[in-house]
């Protein structure tokens, strides 16, 4: 029995399969078990290889996994300061390791939610937006059971970011199938931070859907810091979903982990809004990473801007396809696409497709690229004022990560990035 047959089978003994999604999850089941797992043949997958993932025996979670807890100063190297903590243990929440004192915002387990929302909720967000042709997505939708719905309400402002730490420890090989809703209401801000840690020995595969509605005028500012184990891989699925006059931006900082893939997607439903996607890789060894965006300007008078760089030594691998969807009715729309590579070895590997399809006439848009190496007249110049030439590469280097660095709107998690990037880069950055 391959992977595939064994994670289909595995839904008979699953508890929550005819509870209130129990259609749903058994749709998304039948899909999966109909196409696989995605191949090199399939274009959005074409640089990607999963054979090191179906070669090993993930299973799913189990009960038990949930009764694990850690202590606070496991948690300590990982909190960044100033921030709402909500923990996840194995796949999940974790209410008395997590913190949301003086919270204006509420915390409520997934089931709880959709149960207590009924169908009503779970037509409004439960695979609202989601890409119906991902099977991950479908993977997910069929086994999802823990995971958390964050709601801010109308006018309301966190003036303290919320983290999302994912902690695994598993004693078997394990594939975990997180799954958040946030939403937030008219003239609300919120800031999260999403992190993953793998804390055992064993091979972890973390298959996570986030689903985010962002109401008229409400502003998002959402930080994905994927800094795993080497044992760790992540395929995680992002859509965010937009109003009118909103503004949401996620930045995503790929450097830890085996396998890293990406899927993120933005939904206009209005006027007026703007959209911002800022990535930035640092990979060595046989490290993958693999950024797959898509903004869909379904309404006219829209923004969006995306910069993702990387920088890729040894014999790592970053990949880059990157969509703008401008459909007929977006005029004026004004869309930016940019993707920076830097190789730091002559075995590393840089694939890049931005793309744009416009259907409107009246549009600004533009897209581009670059890979190179570092420029040899910039490290002249600094091994002529007395800098070796590694400090002189790690300047040059930390010096083009910086630029995505810059936007971040926390202090706190901005140190924190910006020490990894250092330690990453052989660099002594003051802050």
């Amino acid at each position: 029995m391959d992977l595939k047959e064994k994670w289909v089978a595995s839904f008979e003994a699953f508890p929550h399969k005819d509870d209130i999604l129990k259609d749903i999850r058994r749709e998304a089941l039948s899909f999966f078990g109909e196409k696989g797992f995605p191949h090199k043949k399939v274009e959005a997958w074409k640089y990607t290889s999963l054979k090191d993932i179906q070669a090993t025996d993930y299973t799913l979670w189990q009960p038990t996994q949930a009764k694990k807890t850690f202590a606070p100063e496991v948690l300590h190297p990982y909190w960044i300061e100033g921030s709402h903590l909500l923990v996840f243990v194995n796949g999940f929440f974790s209410p008395e390791m997590s913190n949301t004192d003086g919270a204006n915002f509420t915390v409520t387990p997934l089931l709880e939610a959709l149960h207590k929302g009924g169908a009503s909720f779970v037509s409004k967000y439960f695979n609202a937006d989601t890409e119906k042709g991902d099977v991950f997505t479908a993977l997910n939708t069929a086994y999802a059971a823990e995971g958390v719905y964050i709601e801010v309400p109308k006018g309301k402002v966190v003036e303290k970011p919320i983290q999302l730490l994912y902690l695994s420890n598993s004693t078997v090989p394990t594939c975990y199938q997180p799954r958040n809703i946030i939403s937030l209401g008219e003239n609300a801000e919120l800031k999260v931070i999403e992190m993953h840690h793998n804390l055992c020995e064993q091979q972890v595969l973390t298959n996570a859907v986030t689903e985010v509605f962002v109401d008229k005028d409400a502003h998002l500012d959402y930080y994905k810091l994927q800094n795993d184990k080497l044992n760790a891989s992540l395929i995680d699925n992002t859509y965010i979903s937009q109003e009118a006059q909103s503004h949401a931006s996620v930045h995503t900082f790929s450097f830890g982990g085996t396998l890293t893939r990406n899927n993120l997607n933005f939904y206009h439903h209005g006027e007026y809004l703007e959209s911002t996607l800022k990535g930035l890789s640092i990979l060595k060894g046989t490290q993958h990473t693999d950024h797959y965006t898509l903004v869909n300007h379904a309404y006219p008078n829209c923004e969006s801007h995306q910069d993702y760089k990387s920088i890729v030594n040894d014999e790592a691998t970053n990949v880059f396809n990157g969509k703008i969807m401008v459909e007929q009715i977006a005029q004026k729309t004004n869309a930016y696409q940019q993707n920076d590579n830097i190789l730091l070895s002559d075995k590393a590997t840089v694939y890049t497709k931005p793309q744009l399809e416009i259907f409107a006439d009246d549009v600004k848009c533009s897209h581009g690229c670059t890979v190179g190496s570092l420029s040899a007249d910039s490290l002249f110049y600094l091994q002529t004022r007395g800098i070796g030439k590694k400090e002189a590469a790690g300047l040059l280097t930390y010096a083009f990560a910086n630029t995505v660095l810059e936007s971040v709107k926390i202090p706190a998690l901005s140190e924190y990035i910006n020490g990894i990037i250092a330690k990453k880069l052989g660099v002594t950055v003051d802050f």
